[in-house]
């Protein structure tokens, strides 16, 4: 196949009746082996970005391969929750005359990138669970919202999908979560605002109730007091 591997990609994408937006993960589509490729195509486009950006990568000694640093930083940081597979995330049981009845609240640093202007997003994610008969690592959790995190993203739909994936790893709708972050696109540009910060919350199941949204919050501010 002559076609570039990200035509490949997107073929497949498509073919499938798939969404490949900047905060979808397509790693169902691509293949052993593809990352690799990606980043050799990403880096021939970044050079041609620089050179009309009237860079000389060949005397600058500081912007000398800036076009591959580019391009394994797109595809294995900044937006690598798109082309990795979910993290494993093994559930325990929680049952019995032993099992936890309350409320488990983690923190989660998070690192993104806003789909409009490609800036940094960088912040902090409370992920609240009343388990039912499953429960995950702690680390599971942080890892879960850094996997949904790395991609392109609006904070709205970021909260939403890290409780979704929590769902679906904990096997209860009794899940909230509360994001609060910085934006580059707010500090780097247009009003350039060092003080702003934007937080968005969801809640499902239990924490519809007040006393137990209430009980979420007031576990976020007891965390957010120690830092």
């Amino acid at each position: 196949n002559n076609k570039p591997i990200s035509e490949q990609i997107r073929d497949r994408i498509v073919l499938a009746g798939r969404r490949y937006h900047a905060s979808d993960n397509i790693s169902d589509f691509i293949k052993q082996g593809e990352k690799e490729l990606l980043v050799a195509e990403l880096q021939e486009k970044f050079q041609s970005v620089l050179e009309s950006l009237v860079i000389d990568t060949a005397e600058d000694p500081n912007s000398y391969d800036t076009a591959r640093r580019l391009a394994k930083m797109y595809i294995y940081e900044l937006m690598a929750g798109r082309y990795e597979p979910a993290p494993q995330a093994t559930s325990f049981p929680n049952e019995g005359s032993d099992r936890f009845e309350g409320m488990l609240v983690v923190r989660a640093e998070i690192t993104s990138m806003c789909s409009h202007h490609h800036q940094p997003v960088k912040g902090v994610a409370y992920i609240g669970l009343i388990p039912t008969g499953r429960v995950i690592g702690l680390s599971k959790y942080v890892r879960i919202a850094q996997w949904c995190a790395r991609r392109g993203q609006l904070q709205e739909d970021l909260v939403n999908q890290i409780a979704k994936e929590i769902m679906k790893a904990t096997d209860t709708e009794n899940v909230a979560v509360y994001i609060q972050a910085t934006h580059g696109c707010m500090e780097h540009r247009g009003v350039e605002v060092h003080s702003s910060l934007t937080q968005t919350a969801v809640v499902h199941g239990l924490f519809h109730n007040d006393s137990v949204k209430a009980e979420f919050y007031n576990n976020v501010k007891m965390q957010r007091d120690v830092l």
